[in-house]
């Protein structure tokens, strides 16, 4: 059995990073839960690409008052 990774799910996994690091670069650090407002997008499509990009190394965490902060890693 073969399974296809090359899928458009994952597709629009890349292409929610590349609307998270544009929004991040512009906008600066924010919270996880405003980013998902922010790009108006599924919670779980948002947080999936953040984690695409925390893969590569692009992006860094900090809580704050109890929020889940996400910026770009300079």
């Amino acid at each position: 059995m073969t399974v296809e990774l090359a899928t458009p799910r994952v597709d629009s996994i890349g292409t929610k990073a590349g609307e998270v690091w544009t929004y991040l670069n512009d906008n600066g650090p924010v919270s996880l839960s405003k980013l998902a407002r922010e790009l108006d997008a599924p919670r779980d499509l948002v947080m999936q690409g953040v984690g695409w990009l925390a893969r590569e190394g692009k992006v860094e965490f900090e809580t704050s008052n109890k929020r889940k902060i996400v910026r770009l890693c300079d």
